[in-house]
């Protein structure tokens, strides 16, 4: 699927019906939002493109065409150490604050980061820019020194300051705002809650992202640089992780293309002993995965405590992806793992219950393998994701805040038996 849109990207853009060179900026530090990114840039490489890649996720192993800059080392590790009872408020701003800090101070120390310097004041030239649309619009600075066409790629639904750029309808009327838990079907309330947030929203991504970004990109890039606000209106086009069939039809104009499942591969064959405990499950598997930056152990014990009774009364086998270096007086239905290949999982025929926090990735996948899901939004786009889920009848909502073990055996139970 990379290699069909790598072709999209260079018709429709440069023309090209020969390699381009294209630089690729993802330096936000959450290994899922890389993903999409990885298989569009690699797609692009296969086709014979040059790509240069800037993240905190290099290339393992030598990929042709395509050049890393490391940002290892750059920031701190985005794998939550903070407990999860202090992030998953369910409040916006417990998001927001999290997002600005990291995209401001993300802008900063990619662009003094050395390898990043190099680039900057070397001589290098490239056809094409490729950024996130995420926390901060700094990154567009290459497009402007680099004198060349820009897109962007967003990983999750297109966000509230997102839509004006392309000027893409955002009527809060039937367009929920990604921060809040609403569908597109909204009542009175929820669409004046969603207008004003949205608002808010807009307004605050003016102060709290854009104006302190705008300080420091021109630090780096010259006081010549004009506001990055008006840089973004020339975005040639935006890649947006989101699919009508799952996040709810809405209108967009044609520089806004949905691409949700990109990244999505057919599973290949799992590890010896996962493959094996897989197998053995008699009456299938439940699969418990929070993703890429959720530790699962730091659920306070209470919630660690629900889970694990509930699981023991269960006739399923448990794979659970826990970070942690044990997980005691686990019942004996129950294996844990550091990590696991989660799509390859979800492939496996035996997994019946995918339990998941309702990241775009991770539900993607189980959409594509057609697993039903129990959802515990923490933060984010995830509560928006699982009302969409909800409503789709793809899963079950599970409440962080008043997790029981009764609640879980409930949810799992709906799940597993109901034929729908």
């Amino acid at each position: 699927m990379g290699n069909i849109f790598a072709c999209i990207l260079l018709q429709c853009l440069l023309g090209y019906s020969s390699g381009a060179r294209i630089l690729g900026i993802f330096p936000h530090v959450a290994k899922s939002h890389f993903m999409m990114s990885e298989v569009l840039m690699k797609g692009l490489a296969a086709r014979g493109h040059e790509v240069t890649v800037i993240s905190h996720f290099p290339q393992k192993t030598q990929v042709a065409n395509f050049t890393d800059i490391s940002l290892i080392g750059s920031m701190p590790s985005f794998v939550s150490t903070v407990p999860l009872d202090d992030i998953a408020t369910g409040w916006v701003y417990t998001t927001v604050k999290i997002v600005s800090e990291l995209g401001v101070t993300g802008c900063e120390k990619t662009l003094s980061h050395p390898p990043v310097q190099k680039l900057m004041n070397s001589k290098e030239k490239f056809d094409l820019v490729i950024t996130e649309l995420f926390n901060t619009d700094c990154y567009v600075g290459f497009a402007y020194k680099f004198k060349v066409p820009f897109i962007s790629i967003v990983t999750t639904p297109l966000l509230p300051w997102g839509y004006e750029r392309f000027a893409n309808p955002d009527n809060p009327a039937y367009i929920g705002n990604i921060f809040l838990g609403h569908s597109d079907r909204m009542s009175f309330l929820e669409r004046l809650v969603n207008t004003v947030y949205m608002k808010i929203l807009q307004w605050e991504y003016h102060y709290w992202f854009d104006m302190p970004s705008q300080m420091i990109a021109r630090k780096y890039f010259g006081e010549t640089l004009p506001p990055l606000a008006d840089i973004v209106r020339n975005t040639s086009l935006v890649l947006v992780n989101r699919h009508f069939t799952l996040n709810q039809p809405v209108p967009n104009v044609p520089a806004v293309i949905e691409v949700g499942g990109l990244h999505v591969e057919v599973p290949k064959k799992l590890p010896e002993d996962i493959d094996k405990y897989l197998n053995e499950s008699e009456h299938g598997a439940i699969f418990f995965s929070l993703g890429s930056t959720v530790r699962a152990d730091t659920f306070s014990q209470q919630k660690i405590d629900a889970f694990l009774q509930a699981f023991s009364v269960l006739p399923q086998r448990v794979l659970w992806k826990w970070e942690g270096e044990a997980l005691p007086e686990h019942p004996k239905n129950i294996k844990i793992a550091k990590w696991l290949p989660q799509a390859d999982v979800l492939g496996h025929p035996n997994v019946k219950v995918f339990i998941t926090h309702g990241g775009l990735m991770g539900t993607m996948e189980a959409v594509f393998n057609g697993v039903p899901m129990v959802a515990i939004p923490l933060f984010g786009d995830q509560f928006h994701n699982v009302r969409n889920y909800e409503e789709e009848g793809v899963a079950i909502k599970l409440d962080y805040s008043t997790i029981t073990k009764e609640k879980v055996l409930r949810a799992l139970k709906e799940v597993l038996n109901n034929p729908r």
